[in-house]
């Protein structure tokens, strides 16, 4: 059974079971495999070289949407612009953040330095915004609906499944952000006490 990530002097450490590594792989391979781009058809290697999609276009998919919102509101014709310039972008850096996430699953204890934590953490949260869109998750109501489901024996359809494992991620991501900010704030306090005893030398 999972346990919480805890932080401590060399990084932060946490405990999976084989199968919950292997479903996190699993979740972490399938949303890299909706987030890769398309080859771009394109003769100019400036084109290409910045990222600039001409021919890019709002996803249909409202899951990949919620992984590459507008980034301009109320505008639709800035929004594809900007979309332009960023999405392939966006897309790259999610896909080396899950990648390196997958990586850390090599064991059942993680050890992870604080950008591991931070790329690990932020695959969960594409992991969630993802499950989120799937299960409609939309108002107050549905939320606790699927909060009520935490219990793998309970998950007798997609739907109890989905939520489960919803659950799951978003726990795991709680104690692995809990964690990290506690290792930086006390990074911080230590860094701020070395400074203080160098300025008084």
């Amino acid at each position: 059974m999972a346990k919480t990530f805890v932080p401590g002097s060399r990084g932060i450490t946490g405990f999976l079971e084989e199968e919950e590594r292997e479903l996190l792989r699993k979740l972490f391979s399938d949303v890299i495999s909706m987030l890769e781009p398309e080859a771009l058809d394109s003769e100019d290697p400036l084109v290409a070289l910045v990222g600039f999609d001409p021919h890019i276009a709002p996803p249909s998919d409202a899951a990949l949407r919620r992984l590459l919102p507008d980034g301009v509101k109320d505008d639709d014709e800035a929004a594809l612009e900007f979309r332009r310039f960023t999405e392939r972008s966006l897309r790259e850096s999610k896909i080396g953040a899950l990648r390196a996430a997958s990586l850390a699953l090599e064991s059942n204890e993680l050890h992870l330095d604080e950008n591991q934590a931070r790329n690990f953490a932020m695959a969960l949260n594409d992991v969630r915004l993802v499950v989120s869109e799937r299960l409609g998750i939309r108002t107050q109501d549905d939320a606790e609906a699927v909060h009520a489901m935490q219990e793998w024996s309970d998950a007798d359809d997609l739907e109890t499944y989905l939520s489960v494992v919803y659950n799951f991620v978003t726990w795991l991501q709680d104690s692995l952000v809990q964690a990290l900010s506690y290792s930086l704030d006390t990074g911080s306090s230590r860094a701020g006490k070395k400074g203080e005893g160098e300025g008084l030398a």
